[in-house]
């Protein structure tokens, strides 16, 4: 069994590192980074930056708010830096919060995570193989790739473990099919 702790929502931004520090002393296996008042990804890879053995997870970086080839990206770049101990933990958040927060579409969580996580998937096979691996979807397609744009080939990059945060039964079922694990909602849900 892995144990994980979460950094605290209202963590000052300097103080990042050392939560991460001691959380890695205490003997905890990971760390999630949540998306609430501060940006998931920068978190994490100051996290990262001030531990040597702790996987650091996004729980969880919102999907529908960024598109799926730049979230990729940032996590192709902090598996890179840290050797392979970031996880990429992506949910979906409510209606409200992704269009009248965020300003964003919202359609179909479930079915729209499926196609997000294929596209992420698609880009780590292109990153790793300097090739494009296209992904086409009803509502994400990854098509183009130019060299100038592909990290890649990079045989050494540890692809990402994708996590998804889930409550409702379709989002468990897809977290299931196209997903490393799940992560639970911090305040969890019913048992059934």
């Amino acid at each position: 069994m892995k144990v994980y702790t979460g950094l605290d929502v209202a963590i000052g931004r300097v103080d990042v590192a050392e939560a991460a520090r001691r959380a890695e002393a205490a003997g905890y296996d990971g760390l999630h980074v949540s998306e609430t008042v501060r940006d998931p990804f920068l978190l994490a890879l100051v996290a990262l930056q001030a531990t040597e053995r702790i996987v650091v997870r996004t729980s969880v970086a919102l999907a529908f708010v960024r598109s799926p080839l730049l979230t990729a990206y940032t996590a192709w770049d902090l598996s890179k830096l840290s050797g392979g101990r970031f996880h990429l933990g992506l949910g979906s958040q409510i209606r409200q919060n992704i269009e009248q927060r965020y300003g964003m579409p919202w359609s179909a969580p479930a079915d729209r995570m499926r196609e997000y996580v294929g596209v992420v998937r698609a880009a780590f096979e292109t990153f790793r193989t300097g090739a494009l691996v296209p992904y086409e979807g009803q509502r994400y397609r990854f098509t183009r790739m130019q060299p100038y744009f592909n990290p890649g080939p990079d045989q050494e990059t540890i692809d990402p473990p994708v996590y998804l945060g889930g409550v409702g039964r379709r989002m468990c079922n897809v977290a299931g099919a196209v997903a490393d694990g799940l992560v639970t909602h911090p305040t969890n849900s019913d048992p059934r």
